[in-house]
């Protein structure tokens, strides 16, 4: 009976000790959400501009006529999403998709914005 009287003690000490652990742990934060109002210029897309860096980038999981495959369909995207929803997108990524805001210059991202915007069907 000793044995078990020691092991309920070290198991309440074990529990209050995770207590004071998780109790002392900094509250969690959220991750900071990019700039909400990104304007993205309205100009008229370099289209082989464009194309090179989605050929380079994106093809891979959007396919060759942005029909999707890993990644969903772009063929009508400018349809569904706005231009500062499809630079969001490049840029950070999300859902699956990495961000390329990295890998691309602020030029690139727009012109590719732009152009991607233009698919409308």
């Amino acid at each position: 009976m000793g044995k078990w009287i020691l092991a309920g003690i070290v198991t309440i000490a074990c529990v209050f000790g995770l207590y004071l652990l998780v109790s002392q742990l900094p509250p969690r934060q959220e991750a900071a959400e990019p700039s909400a109002s990104i304007a993205v210029p309205a100009q008229p897309a370099d289209a082989a501009g464009a194309a090179q860096v989605y050929k380079s980038n994106c093809l891979s999981c959007h396919g060759d006529q942005r029909q999707g495959g890993l990644g969903p369909s772009l063929a009508e995207v400018g349809t569904s999403m706005t231009p500062e929803q499809i630079y969001k997108q490049i840029k950070n990524g999300g859902g699956g998709m990495p961000g390329f805001g990295k890998r691309l210059t602020e030029e690139q991202l727009t012109n590719l914005t732009n152009w991607l915007a233009d698919m409308k069907g």
